[in-house]
């Protein structure tokens, strides 16, 4: 009778194994442990917001995209740029132009107006020209944009106030160019055909003879 029963037990067992491992785990077993998933690559890890806004290099070079300059065909320029040796030290942030009391005063590069209006006295425009991160002042000016206003290439933005420029008796129009907080030379917008003009040329009209030279 004993290898009877054992023998029952031995194939009520086998019998149970395989629906015991079917069961759901009970309550409080808790939740199995999450799968820990790789680190992601570098190309794949998200940019920090130091990152995304890291400022422009301001030794990049300017882009020559200038059309016009801010006053008349080819002002003279009465003082350069004079970069100063540090952040707070002596120097001229731009480029004087000789430039006559209500003049227009022109937007060199499409942009938007970014300030229209008065510091220490004197009438400023602000453009940041589109897709450059730069911006453009022109003082002293009596604006005829507001903020926010768009500005073509070549398009009045202002005209030369009578008093308010430090050219002395002359009046001028100090045109000065950003990226950041770093001061540039503003002339380097200007392409080569515009910072040089040279003579006029007659170029030759299909179906009109050249004239004759002179032996």
């Amino acid at each position: 009778m004993r290898e009877v029963m054992r023998y029952v037990t031995r194939w009520a067992v086998l019998f149970l194994l395989p629906a015991a491992a079917t069961l759901p785990p009970p309550a409080w077993a808790g939740p199995s442990p999450p799968v820990p998933r790789p680190a992601p690559t570098p190309s794949q890890a998200p940019k920090t917001q130091e990152a995304q806004e890291a400022p422009e290099d301001p030794q990049a070079p300017v882009p020559a995209l200038a059309r016009v300059w801010p006053v008349g065909t080819r002002p003279p320029v009465l003082r350069g740029w004079e970069p100063p040796a540090t952040a707070y030290g002596p120097g001229h942030r731009g480029v004087d132009l000789a430039a006559a009391a209500g003049a227009p005063v022109r937007a060199v590069a499409a942009g938007r107006v970014s300030f229209a209006g008065r510091v220490a006295g004197r009438g400023v425009v602000t453009i940041e020209l589109t897709g450059t991160g730069l911006r453009t002042t022109y003082e002293p000016v009596t604006p005829s944009v507001r903020k926010g206003d768009e500005a073509g290439a070549g398009e009045a933005v202002g005209t030369v106030e009578p008093t308010g420029s430090h050219c002395g008796p002359a009046t001028c129009v100090h045109w000065g160019l950003l990226r950041g907080e770093t001061y540039l030379d503003p002339l380097a917008l200007l392409p080569p055909w515009l910072l040089r003009r040279g003579p006029s040329r007659l170029l030759p009209v299909p179906g009109v003879p050249l004239p004759a030279q002179l032996p």
